[in-house]
């Protein structure tokens, strides 16, 4: 509970990656310990969406900027 706290603090409450902004423990959409499923070593704290995100994209980069480059060429 305290590490979790400790990055919630230092991450202001927010997604790692989007920015969302989360009140804490009460929120209605509560952050999520993300981790690397290789070391278990705790990455930060993330929205559902976002993490979920990186779930479906098999915590790989690779896709990841792939993704990004779809988007940005079909705008």
């Amino acid at each position: 509970v305290e590490q979790f706290e400790d990055f919630e603090k230092k991450q202001n409450y927010c997604c790692a990656i989007c920015g969302e902004v989360n009140f804490g423990r009460y929120a209605d959409t509560p952050l999520f310990v993300d981790h690397n499923h290789k070391t278990d070593q705790v990455r930060g704290l993330l929205c559902n969406p976002c993490n979920l995100v990186l779930g479906f994209m098999k915590d790989n980069p690779e896709l990841l900027r792939r993704a990004a480059e779809y988007l940005e060429e079909r705008k």
